[in-house]
């Protein structure tokens, strides 16, 4: 692979990666306080990225090289699309293909999966539920 196409590729990951950060930040509207925790990976430490979380009040955290806990739940959450989506549906014909199965998956998980340590409902509502509850409070003081 040539220089100019390997910067390309990497490019457009991070672009990749800074279309998710878009949309996590368009939907979920965070407030201040937030932390974003990462690995190490190139396009999580470029300065576009880096810039992004800090124009949207996000403060980055990059965990220790070999430090286990403070990726685990990205990692869990890692293997089981790995496991769900990539091995069980694969091999992928096309990058659109593959973009099209991880939009459906993401949904599905945030949506529509019931979730029995909550009460049976999809993650979205039960934190639609907290946030309305804090609003009740809020009303209420």
């Amino acid at each position: 692979m040539s220089l100019r196409a390997a910067s390309l590729a990497g490019a457009s990951a991070a672009g990749f990666v800074l279309d998710a950060l878009e949309q996590a930040v368009h939907q979920r509207r965070p407030g201040s306080g937030l932390t974003h925790q990462s690995d190490r990976g190139s396009h999580y430490l470029s300065i576009r990225y880096t810039e992004r979380l800090a124009k949207a009040g996000i403060e980055p955290s990059v965990g220790s090289v070999g430090d286990g806990y403070d990726t685990a739940l990205a990692e869990t959450i890692n293997g089981l699309f790995k496991a769900e989506v990539i091995h069980r549906h694969g091999p992928w014909r096309s990058f659109d293909a593959l973009e099209g199965a991880t939009l459906e998956w993401v949904d599905w998980f945030n949506n529509r999966r019931l979730l029995e340590p909550i009460g049976n409902i999809p993650p979205a509502k039960a934190e639609a539920n907290v946030y309305a509850a804090l609003e009740r409070a809020n009303m209420a003081a």
